[in-house]
């Protein structure tokens, strides 16, 4: 994608990444692929904010080049050490060597052990200001969100606000703005972004909104470096992040569940009837087969999860297991927990998901109900039964 001028004298000068399907080691699927936005600020001094992934160097060079030539660039902003938006810092400063680099002081030192290089670095503080002309850029470290060297970069005169990974989504389309594109495409990737990476987070992520408000800076576009600028309304995905980070909830129930034989997933379908009938939204999902992102997307706005499993080795199945060792990293407060699950000669797997769960900060609702076996009728009604009762606790709790 070209250069595109975003504000008199502020580029888009980042790339969409069209074909990337997971990010963050395979933890995380991408299917509307992504994009590594950058930002140009040409004044007096001309600063560059953020760079791309390493592999698209090329790209955002060019880019840069329709706008400036690279000797021009005074100073570049590094948001974020994660390779991602640093992959191209070392290309970049190659062709502009005289530089500098602002950062935090967890930012100059994640760098240099990234690329062993010593650029000119000057360490930045919340309120710290450099004049590029007319306009000015101000800094706001913001501490894990998501990384200890995380920081926003503000433009007061503008009221831009570039913030890095906060409010941002993978998505890879050709539009550059949020009004530009599908409304509930683009709340459903920021809701996966939320809940995939940001979930735990939400104490620290409450606070520093709180400090921003508290500096009285009003907020017109708001530029992440993935995904779309927020330019109709930036409130909107500020209010969403508040919800979230308060861990919002409503009547919504989620299972997820892993059947070795098929008894734990007819265990699974009973219990979602018994749920439907009781008119609440529910999603089902065997984790052995489902997308584990697109999972965790939906257990962010919902009050209720159940999950089963089939006992193996008196444990869990192995898919299972590792999902739920996710979602305890996630840390979901608030939640109401639900578990089932068959087994054969001896049980387990129940128990230990209960351990996890608690593990995990949410809060058991009732007993787990478990089957021997395969499920006859009785037990398909008590199956029933069981998702009925917990959509019954979902409404008052």
């Amino acid at each position: 994608m070209p250069a595109l001028k975003i504000l008199s004298d502020i580029y888009s000068v980042g790339v969409v990444d069209w074909n990337v399907r997971s990010f963050h080691g395979h933890t995380y699927s991408t299917n509307r692929g992504t994009s590594y936005n950058a930002y140009l600020i040409v004044d007096e001094k001309t600063a560059l904010v953020d760079t791309v992934l390493g592999s698209f160097s090329s790209e955002l060079i060019e880019n840069i080049k329709q706008v400036v030539p690279l000797e021009k660039i005074d100073y570049v902003v590094a948001n974020h050490v994660e390779t991602d938006h640093s992959g191209a810092l070392p290309a970049i400063m190659k062709l502009c060597p005289k530089a500098k680099v602002l950062g935090t002081k967890n930012c100059q030192d994640g760098l240099y052990r990234n690329y062993y290089q010593n650029w000119d670095f000057q360490v930045v503080k919340t309120g710290d200001k450099i004049q590029l002309g007319k306009r000015s850029l101000t800094f706001v470290e913001a501490p894990m969100v998501h990384w200890p060297d995380s920081m926003f970069t503000y433009c007061s005169e503008e009221q831009l606000l570039l913030p890095n990974d906060a409010f941002g989504q993978h998505y890879a389309t050709s539009a550059r703005f949020d009004d530009e594109v599908d409304q509930c495409a683009l709340m459903d990737e920021a809701a996966k972004y939320y809940g995939n990476i940001l979930w735990p987070l939400g104490s620290v992520i409450l606070k520093k909104i709180g400090d921003v408000q508290k500096m009285n800076i009003p907020i017109k576009i708001i530029a992440p470096s993935h995904g779309v600028i927020w330019r109709r309304d930036p409130a909107k995905i500020i209010n969403a992040y508040v919800s979230w980070a308060k861990n919002e909830t409503k009547n919504k129930i989620v299972i997820a569940y892993e059947s070795m034989w098929g008894s734990t997933e007819k265990m699974a379908r009973k219990i979602l009837e018994g749920i439907t009938e009781a008119g609440i939204e529910v999603k089902l999902f065997d984790v052995a087969t489902a997308d584990r992102t697109e999972i965790i997307k939906e257990m962010l706005e919902a009050k209720g999860f159940m999950f089963g499993s089939s006992t193996h080795d008196n444990g869990m199945l192995p898919n299972i297991a590792g999902f739920l060792e996710f979602v305890k990293g996630l840390k979901p407060k608030n939640r109401l927990v639900c578990v089932f699950g068959s087994y054969g000669w001896a049980g387990g797997a129940a128990q230990e998901i209960e351990e996890v769960v608690k593990e995990a900060g949410a809060q058991i609702s009732q007993p787990s109900l478990t089957v021997k076996y395969a499920p006859d009728s009785e037990d398909l009604k008590r199956c029933y039964e069981y998702g009925k009762n917990f959509s019954e606790v979902i409404k008052v709790g």
